[in-house]
């Protein structure tokens, strides 16, 4: 399939602008830093002693305090929902780019990873330097506390059938060295908590156990703490008064070794002397020069949504839909969201610590002041939050008047943060996919249409839904119904598309219900044609950019985002949205 460069540079071209930005940052920084202690005169002394392993342990430092940085801020999810609201981001553009912030977050935590290995490994040659080469010449400099003690052995030779006695010294343990400083103690629990952090992070693990990931991933603020303590030591010395002491110059009763006598005698004037000795002093910490600004920033953020967060919602409504999906309708006062919006919700009786985001199905509106969600049951938090919503397994649902007072668990709601979803209404043609428990996002959407929402561009909506089961569609049957009745009352019958896919054929039966008649006409076994879907948008709609959302498998994604960069669709350009949750 052949790219369109037109289309590319509409999904492809602002995210690599910023990759080649921040990877232009990152290698310029290596580098600036890697020739000032290759060739500063003030770590002339220092890299004698470690060599290339100084140079390289110090640039790779550099990267990691940019990228400890800017890791954050992805995280300022309120911040970022606020720049998508104001006036100061008014490009398109400018709103999608903010949606990759999940994909910049994991680029700078891979960087942090890889220049870690780096760090380190450059760290134990470091050490090992240290203890090979100690410095009886400038003692400040070492970091090993002697140079080594006097050990002596005999070996057998060729030459000499009697043993030899040959002595030297054995210089301090490395180990030893790493276990009795401060950056070195530091930097092993930097590294386990980093570790843990990674391997948490994983796809698997993240699917099958998202607690482990939780868990693992608030380390961050200990990860911190030991990364600011971990400069203290004072390790690396540069010299304070290489005017007075030039590197390399000779001291009283010291000839230069690196010339003969006869050199020597003939360019004494060239010769440097010393007029004072060296001096030498611990490199100032720098890191909290680059992490407190945006440590602060989130540490403000995460005070203002939990004052935001602070009072417990109500909850109206519980219902149980098929396939173990479950509809929470909630009432919390001067609540205001868009559609395409996600919360984070909290249930200190499932878990204190655990926040789990989930899509708005219905926001509040003049009418009506209820937000709704629907989560699926999958995993330990679900089912524990599902016992306690719905303790009696065979209770459909349950619908109480506000004045009856039912047990509910405490529930807290902290948001609501924007996402991709919010931009269907700012195109005149959209397309939205959904696979399975992935329509969440779009139901808020159908629920603008049907509330009468009249503030956006929007003329034309595809919405293409799929499921493995039947079942699955009776979620938001009603809904589709009743915006299908609207749309033909007020004569667009052609607003909307919809197309629903069924790809599990065992046992199938029609939707049989007379009230979800105009859903029986629109279902489709198997699995949708998307090149067929895409040129048939593409010839109605020439010249114009249409926007697409997906939310649901990889599959999917992929297939879509490739369509999306082909230059099938001559005139037609299609801006590739992915949801998801930061």
């Amino acid at each position: 399939m052949a790219l369109s460069v037109r289309s590319w540079v509409a999904n492809e071209g602002g995210k690599h602008l910023v990759l080649v930005l921040w990877l232009g940052a990152n290698t310029l920084l290596f580098m600036r830093t890697f020739l000032l202690y290759y060739c500063g005169q003030q770590y002339h002394y220092l890299h004698q002693m470690l060599g290339l392993g100084l140079c390289i342990s110090r640039a790779s430092a550099a990267v990691l305090n940019l990228n400890c940085s800017l890791v954050l801020l992805p995280m300022c999810r309120s911040l970022l929902t606020y720049l998508r609201g104001t006036h100061a981001v008014t490009s398109r553009k400018a709103r999608r780019l903010l949606d990759k912030s999940k994909t910049f977050h994991v680029a700078c935590g891979v960087a942090i990873c890889v220049f870690s290995v780096v760090h380190v490994s450059a760290h134990l040659v470091n050490v090992v330097n240290f203890s090979v080469r100690y410095s009886e010449e400038f003692p400040s400099l070492n970091v090993a506390r002697y140079r080594g003690e006097v050990r002596c052995a005999h070996s057998h030779t060729h030459t000499h059938t009697q043993p030899v006695l040959t002595c030297g010294f054995l210089p301090q343990d490395p180990r030893l060295i790493i276990l009795t400083t401060v950056p070195g103690i530091t930097g092993i629990l930097l590294v386990l908590i980093l570790f843990l952090m990674f391997t948490a992070s994983s796809y698997c693990i993240r699917v099958s156990n998202y607690e482990i990931f939780w868990y693992t991933h608030n380390l961050f603020i200990v990860f911190y703490i030991i990364l600011i303590v971990h400069v203290v030591g004072g390790a690396l010395k540069y010299q304070t008064n290489f005017e007075a002491h030039p590197p390399g110059c000779l001291r009283a009763n010291q000839t230069n070794p690196d010339k003969t006598e006869e050199e020597s005698g003939q360019a004494e004037g060239d010769v440097w002397s010393c007029r004072e000795e060296a001096r030498f002093q611990p490199n100032s910490p720098e890191t909290w020069l680059w992490v407190s600004g945006p440590l602060c920033l989130y540490c403000a953020e995460r005070l203002y949504r939990y004052i935001r967060s602070n009072s417990p919602v109500t909850i109206v409504a519980v219902v149980r839909h098929p396939c173990d999906v479950i509809e929470l309708r909630m009432l919390k006062k001067d609540f205001n969201a868009h559609p395409g919006q996600y919360i984070v919700l909290n249930c200190p009786s499932v878990s204190s610590f655990e926040n789990h985001p989930f899509t708005l199905t219905a926001c509040p509106t003049e009418k009506k002041e209820t937000l709704g969600i629907h989560l699926r049951v999958v995993g330990d938090w679900t089912e524990r939050f599902t016992e306690l919503l719905l303790p009696d397994p065979g209770a459909e649902s349950e619908i109480l008047p506000m004045v009856q007072q039912r047990r509910y668990p405490k529930l807290y709601v902290d948001g609501p943060f924007g996402s991709s979803s919010q931009e269907v209404f700012n195109y005149e043609v959209s397309l939205c996919v959904a696979g399975g428990i992935g329509v969440t996002p779009f139901a808020c959407v159908l629920h603008a249409l049907l509330d009468g929402w009249r503030h956006f561009r929007l003329r034309r909506l595809y919405f293409v839904w799929v499921c493995r089961e039947l079942q699955s569609f009776y979620w938001f049957a009603e809904l589709l119904c009743a915006l299908h009745h609207k749309l033909w009352q007020e004569n667009r019958p052609d607003y909307l598309n919809l197309q629903l896919f069924v790809s599990q054929t065992d046992g199938l039966q029609n939707i049989s219900e007379e009230r979800y008649r105009p859903l029986s006409s629109r279902l489709m076994i198997g699995r949708p044609r998307w090149k067929l879907l895409f040129e048939e948008i593409g010839r109605t709609n020439k010249h114009k950019r249409v926007g697409v959302f997906c939310c649901g498998p990889k599959g999917i994604s992929r297939t879509l985002h490739r369509l999306c960069n082909s230059d099938r669709y001559s005139g037609t350009t299609f801006e590739f949205n992915k949801e998801s949750f930061s």
